[in-house]
């Protein structure tokens, strides 16, 4: 197995052109890596990309490196599932600390894969599956640790990593398990353009919400929420104090917060809070990049009390009984084009490190997914 630090240059894998809404926005030009698919004759290689380094602050393409080596060969009982799709996700910043990912190992994610070669019954050449085995271009698999995914009309098969996925789940899990929105109340969600936020505000909708709230980083980000997404409105954060800009789109308050960020964010989510509201507490991205120096706890935390508010933290994972339930929800409305995935599609297993880099730092809009295989069998 040869090794080249993301630095290295090198021509990167292929992948088809993805239908995307919105083009990548790496954190620098892509790295180049060894290619995945050699020139004809040359044997088959496979791409695995390795954390090296823990980082400080914000991760850099330096505490990562990419391996080439043989295609796996699948053993009894496997099969060898070439992927399609990776998601990188802003948990995964907490998975460099000391304690999470090993050092030295091809990452974990969700990702979509075809299955190419099968020694198990229980998958067929040609299947689609779901699987954690991400951060590489190939993976050798069992029947348990896949779901085969449905073949759906008018679906994307990327969906299956946004809205029909783990960041579609988040929401919903969110707004009907946790937060228990009601018809006609008021919603608001931070880093609303995100993958998460821009599934909060579009479910909020067809859940019966009477108005759907956003803050993001960007104007142009806003005006893509309210413009493109459905959001009655948007903000960016950075154009003054976050409790005035909140009171400014929600001046007769909120009733279910969906919380993205943390510190000043929701400490100005508290403070618009009708009584009674309820905040759903998904992630704490202003943390995430130094951990032990997170920001301030709101000061207000004591009006959780005097509002009598329900400020309830959750974990997608708990909720894996609620996957059914959410397609049989969504798929009838991507059908119709009532939803629409929210994705940033980089192309490439050479262009993995800087997607996630660009997702802590904001870069993309909706979803961001690593396309790094062909969506269609040829």
């Amino acid at each position: 197995m040869t090794t080249h630090p993301a630095s290295a240059a090198s021509t990167p894998h292929p992948a088809s052109a993805a239908s995307t809404p919105h083009p990548a926005s790496p954190a620098s030009a892509p790295r180049a890596v060894p290619a995945a698919r050699p020139a004809s004759g040359a044997a088959p290689l496979a791409v695995t990309v390795h954390q090296v380094a823990r980082p400080t602050g914000l991760p850099t393409p330096a505490d990562f490196a990419f391996a080439e080596h043989p295609v796996p060969v699948p053993g009894p009982g496997t099969a060898l599932v070439e992927n399609v799709y990776l998601s990188v996700d802003p948990y995964m910043r907490e998975a460099m600390e000391e304690g999470g990912w090993e050092l030295g190992t091809p990452l974990e994610g969700r990702s979509i894969g075809r299955v190419v070669r099968s020694r198990t019954p229980g998958l067929r050449t040609g299947d689609l599956v779901f699987h954690r085995y991400a951060w590489r271009t190939h993976a050798v698999v069992t029947a348990e640790e896949v779901r085969v995914l449905p073949s759906l009309d008018g679906v994307p098969l990327r969906a299956w990593l946004s809205v029909l996925g783990g960041t579609g789940l988040t929401a919903y899990v969110g707004l009907t398990r946790t937060a228990r929105l009601a018809a006609g109340e008021t919603v608001f969600v931070n880093s609303a353009a995100g993958g998460v936020g821009t599934a909060v505000g579009q479910f909020a909708r067809l859940l019966g919400a009477g108005r759907v709230l956003g803050s993001t980083g960007s104007a142009a980000k806003a005006a893509h929420l309210v413009q493109d997404l459905g959001f009655d409105a948007a903000f960016d954060y950075h154009d003054g104090p976050f409790a005035e800009l909140l009171g400014a789109i929600a001046p007769d308050g909120i009733d279910v917060g969906f919380e993205n960020v943390g510190g000043g964010q929701l400490e100005g989510l508290i403070a618009h809070m009708r009584p009674s509201g309820r905040i759903a507490w998904c992630g704490s991205v202003a943390q995430y990049n130094d951990p032990a120096d997170p920001p301030a706890a709101p000061r207000n935390l004591y009006d959780v009390v005097g509002k009598s508010l329900r400020l309830e933290g959750f974990l997608v994972r708990d909720h894996r009984d609620a996957q059914r339930e959410l397609e049989e929800f969504l798929v009838p409305h991507l059908r119709s084009g009532r939803v629409v995935p929210d994705d940033t599609v980089a192309a490439g297993i050479g262009t993995v490190v800087d997607a996630f880099i660009g997702v802590l730092r904001g870069s993309n809009t909706g979803k961001m997914i690593v396309q790094v295989g062909d969506p269609e069998e040829k």
